[in-house]
């Protein structure tokens, strides 16, 4: 392939990273994102960084359940603003009532050590349009202002989570040493980067190599991993792995906008084991094994050498994640659902895999399953009622690739059925299907595929019960 069109690739798309240490990767963090129908409990998954010696936690807001979990603990913290209160914070009065709200209360001995205010998450991605565009900046000027004026400016810094299509490089010369801006974002980036590097706040990027794989047939494979790809060469500088590539390409940019020296952190990296045929456990162990050992070395990049901040993505599977981007969104997990491991995995780089620590003292709904009926006579509403089901619950392992893609068509309906069944906490009317389904007390998981039972704490939304498929309901 020629070199012009893997540095392409190289920034097509990127998205989330974590990180852990028992016998810690210096800088090591991992993302906490809670978009599940069942979460587990806040302090036990507290209690879960740190059997495992995870230091730092990127979140997505700044949930007070959260947070009063996290109080004591001694983890470092990213709390969050999302895209959608980002033109409140335009305010500055309300800008000082959110950092009073969610950082100055939990400054004490014995509260939640903050140290980054994440203003956003990935708010110029192309496909929201520019909806973000005008009120991002604003916003990080005055909660950096407003954390100043409490005194916390300091230790508390803001950032923004940016994906890498912010940057590229020109068609002509698509290579890292040669990055720059997006055009139609150069003049607001500018002001974002030399605001950020007057207030000694970092650049958070996340960079997803897997997605340099997903949709791409062509691209060089082992080049999304960091054991072995046909270097790729630019100014006498080599390139073995996308994921530098990709990082150095923003340090070139920040360069041309005059902030060559501004802190990296790289704020989500990491990759899916659902999801795609290439979303699974192997190749996510054979990325973090790499990646990590990388970290623990040092090694950064080629145009920056040494300690990189990187927070893994992501700590727990999110069953309701959107999968607009894919169905691997669900599944970039380092545990489970339930807080089980699902692979080895070093977090002090020394190549040492073992599980991690699962959750401890899980609670799960009753050993029960929803099945098809094999009893059923009437087949004719079969792909209706399946349908109905994994529209609201997660049937994403179904799909290609997967883990359970092999099932027959009665093994796809009832893992369909089962799936509604426990996001329904086991009531007896989300059994129904019209009935083709039915409950049974024997574990019906087949080989790798798992028909899951979910966790005794239920979600808050109302789901309709299986009855309800037809003409009657409009989500059909």
């Amino acid at each position: 392939m020629e070199k012009f069109d893997l540095f392409k690739w190289v920034l097509c798309g990127s998205v989330v990273l974590f990180g852990f240490g028992f016998d810690h990767v210096d800088g090591l963090g991992v993302n906490w994102g809670t978009m599940a129908t069942h979460k587990l409990p806040p302090k036990t998954v507290v209690q879960m960084l740190k059997d495992n010696g995870i230091q730092k936690v990127k979140l997505f807001d700044a949930d007070r359940s959260t947070m009063s979990a996290l109080a004591g603990s001694g983890i470092e913290v990213m709390v969050a603003i999302p895209n959608d209160q980002l033109a409140v914070m335009n305010s500055y009065d309300r800008a000082q009532e959110w950092v009073k709200k969610n950082v100055t209360t939990y400054n004490f001995t014995g509260g939640v050590d903050v140290r980054y205010v994440a203003v956003g998450n990935e708010p110029f991605l192309k496909s929201y349009n520019g909806s973000f565009l005008n009120v991002t900046f604003p916003a990080v000027q005055n909660i950096q202002n407003a954390l100043n004026e409490a005194g916390l400016g300091d230790t508390v810094k803001v950032t923004v989570p940016l994906n890498a299509d912010v940057y590229d490089s020109p068609a002509d010369n698509p290579v890292p040493s040669a990055g720059r801006f997006r055009s139609d974002l150069s003049e607001v980036m500018t002001q974002i980067v030399k605001f950020m590097a007057k207030n000694n706040a970092p650049f958070t990027v996340n960079i997803y190599p897997f997605l340099s794989l997903y949709g791409n047939n062509d691209f060089p494979f082992n080049y999304a991993f960091f054991d072995g790809a046909t270097p790729i060469v630019d100014n006498g500088i080599q390139y073995t792995n996308v994921f530098d590539a990709n990082f150095d390409t923003l340090v070139s940019a920040l360069k041309a906008a005059g902030t060559g020296n501004m802190t990296i952190m790289v704020g989500e990296v990491g990759w899916p084991t659902e999801g795609d045929i290439n979303a699974n456990n192997g190749n996510a162990y054979r990325f973090y094994n790499g990646l990590l050992s990388r970290l623990a070395a040092n090694t950064g990049t080629p145009l920056r050498p040494g300690y990189i901040e990187v927070y893994l993505f992501g700590l727990i599977d999110e069953d309701t994640k959107s999968i607009a981007p894919g169905n691997f969104e669900r599944h970039w997990g380092l545990f489970r659902y339930d807080g089980q491991p699902k692979f080895p995995i070093d977090l002090s780089g020394q190549g040492q895999n073992k599980l991690l620590i699962p959750a401890q003292n899980v609670e799960y709904q009753s050993q029960k399953w929803c099945m098809f009926n094999p009893n059923a006579k009437d087949l004719s509403k079969l792909a209706d009622n399946i349908n109905f089901a994994c529209t609201y619950a997660d049937c994403t392992t179904l799909g290609y690739g997967s883990s359970c893609n092999t099932l027959d068509a009665n093994g796809n309906a009832s893992y369909a059925f089962n799936v509604y069944f426990q996001v329904q906490n086991q009531d007896s009317d989300s059994c129904n299907f019209q009935g083709l389904a039915m409950v049974t007390t024997q574990n019906i998981s087949q080989g790798n595929c798992n028909f899951t039972i979910q966790l005794a704490s239920s979600s808050t939304s109302i789901l309709p019960p299986a009855d309800c498929v037809g003409s009657n309901f409009n989500g059909l």
